[in-house]
């Protein structure tokens, strides 16, 4: 699979595990599977597959 434009092996690891591992928080993130916006709800029981292109997009605060 590819995350964020990288190659990792598809692990059996749901979307959540792959956030927590990045050190992100799941309320602070967007996730887009394969095009399309992943609901946060399914974060726990989505496990990507090999051809699978994930972008994991984190929130930033800031601004005036």
């Amino acid at each position: 699979m590819r995350i964020n434009g990288e190659e990792f092996p598809a692990d059996g690891k749901s979307v959540e595990a792959l956030i927590e591992e990045r050190g992100l928080k799941k309320e602070m993130v967007a996730v887009e599977l394969n095009e399309r916006i992943l609901p946060r709800e399914e974060y726990g029981t989505c496990i990507p597959l090999e051809d699978d292109v994930i972008e994991i997009v984190q929130f930033m605060g800031g601004g005036r």
